[in-house]
């Protein structure tokens, strides 16, 4: 069946009363987790993840899931805007310009071109992805087990290159991850491996219960010590239109629709390549904007462009991530790893063959991506005036809540103290790392990807007669482990040749985490 085909089926199976009731349940508490303060859209997933293992129907988790993310993004934006709070880095450059129009008394265009923007880029990034999907995975399925080790370990390579502002801190950041994965049984000898002697340990720690510690327990931790001590002020939101799209006025349309077009053509296919994530796509929106502006004198201070190109290639990196998870089985962002674990949860192994085995889910979940955008595009400027009062919840009554949620979570999914012990440890270790500078995501790669890295570099020695040239003999695994090697050095080079020359490199922007 063509693309346009298996979309129309599925939004068939999206749009029955039940399907889209999980659309509306995902939208509206993504959006309401998404909006408190330092929550983005990893923790807001990482915190509703164990309330999936009640259900049973993974097509409705799936579409309640993208709901709950794309929620948390839109809530993410009005946050940055009104309280100069980015729930994650991807928001940061949307926080630089919306915060300063929020001050200027024009948080209302600030967000209703962060939404409209989101909803235009989700759009087309979608009709992308549908169309790019099915022969992505069709290609994949010419992989190898070399093959796929190199895909990981590119993959991991990358991620951990470009994020943070060391590459020592992401590399033991990786390594950590690398280590939670290990934990348990060997998965060819069934030998158990740094169990420490805790039974519990021998099934392996959860993936579940390493992303709440990380972002529900560890992340939290971080938030509350960065902005307990901040006034929670919620910049006014200006002048009210009874109609919500007179909040742009014409100048501010005029200005906004070539970066959302902008926003989406570079968020997409940053967003597919391994390397993946809104971080990268959002900076470098910010910056072409910045450069053709016409007013540029206006940025710093409140220029609409600067909100609208950002917000579009972070939506837009979305759908571009879902092409390697889908595809390839590759998570190539935190977000990307917390939905490949929910995934895991139901036993289904994202890649070339989940188009053949569960085409229904997949496509479900495509199409409700255009559902989910409407329903929020219907859903939250219509109703800012709520968000905000969300905004004025007591902190520590928000941190407690969230640390009392994620322990409900972590014991409801496994009925044991020792998971929940263990998740809070992971949860100090992570704001440690926070607090140090050390980036998150290579943790999550580096446990999820780790053991099937491992698996398919094990797998390949043994069809080869443990022959090492395996993985220099097919072109596409040598062309794979190249792209590692210079995603490893390519960031570095400026370093590398100024110190020769006696000249101090420019410091690398680091896109991976907050400031």
């Amino acid at each position: 069946m063509s693309a346009i085909g298996d979309l129309v089926q599925g939004f068939g199976t999206v749009l029955s009363p039940v399907n889209l009731l999980y659309a509306a349940i995902g939208v509206t508490l993504g959006t309401f987790v998404g909006v408190l303060p330092g929550i983005g859209p990893a923790l807001t997933i990482a915190l509703l993840l164990p309330v999936t293992y009640s259900l049973n129907d993974p097509i409705g988790t799936f579409i309640m899931f993208a709901g709950i993310y794309y929620g948390a993004m839109y809530g993410g934006s009005t946050t940055s805007i009104l309280l100069n709070t980015p729930g994650e880095s991807a928001s940061v450059a949307t926080a630089i310009e919306g915060y300063r129009m929020a001050q200027q008394g024009r948080a209302r265009p600030a967000l209703a071109t962060a939404a409209i923007g989101s909803f235009v880029a989700a759009v087309i990034s979608t009709l992308l992805l549908a169309f790019i999907a099915e022969p992505v995975a069709t290609l994949a399925l010419s992989f190898r087990a070399a093959d796929y080790f190199a895909l990981t370990l590119l993959a991991m390579i990358t991620v951990t290159a470009l994020v943070g502002r060391s590459l020592v801190r992401g590399m033991l950041s990786l390594f950590f991850g690398l280590f939670l994965g290990l934990i348990g049984l060997d998965m060819l000898t069934a030998q158990a491996r740094y169990d420490f002697g805790v039974p519990e340990l021998l099934s392996g720690v959860d993936i579940v219960v390493i992303i709440v510690g990380l972002f529900a327990v560890g992340e939290t931790l971080y938030v509350a010590s960065r902005l307990r001590h901040l006034p929670a002020t919620v910049a006014p939101l200006g002048t009210k239109s009874s109609r919500t799209f007179a909040w742009l006025s014409r100048q501010d349309w005029s200005r906004s629709w070539r970066p959302w077009l902008r926003g989406t053509a570079i968020g997409f296919p940053f967003g597919a390549l391994p390397s993946g994530g809104a971080d990268i796509p959002t900076f470098l929106s910010y910056t072409v904007e910045r450069r053709l502006a016409r007013q540029r004198a206006a940025f710093g201070n409140g220029a609409i462009e600067g909100v609208a190109g950002p917000e579009a290639a972070n939506n837009a990196a979305f759908s571009g991530v879902l092409v390697p998870l889908l595809t390839l089985g590759i998570p190539t962002s935190s977000t990307a790893a917390v939905m490949l674990a929910a995934f895991q949860i139901f036993n289904l192994q994202p890649g070339p063959l989940l188009f053949e085995k569960s085409g229904d889910l997949v496509w479900a979940l495509i199409a409700s991506l255009f559902i989910g955008n409407v329903l929020l595009l219907a859903l939250n400027l219509p109703l800012i005036s709520v968000w905000v009062k969300v905004l004025q919840i007591p902190r520590p009554v928000l941190y407690a809540g969230i640390l009392l949620f994620a322990s409900l979570g972590v014991y409801g999914v496994s009925g044991s103290v020792v998971e929940v012990l263990i998740a809070y440890g992971i949860g100090v270790i992570g704001f440690f790392m926070r607090h140090l500078d050390f980036p998150i995501a290579p943790v999550v790669l580096g446990a999820i990807l780790g053991p099937m890295m491992e698996v398919q570099f094990r797998r390949a020695l043994l069809l080869a007669d443990n022959d090492p040239t395996v993985f220099i003999s097919r072109p596409l695994t040598v062309t794979l482990l190249s792209l590692a090697v210079l995603a490893l050095v390519v960031p570095h080079l400026p370093r590398l040749v100024a110190r020769p020359r006696g000249r101090r490199a420019a410091p690398r922007l680091a896109f991976g985490e907050d400031d």
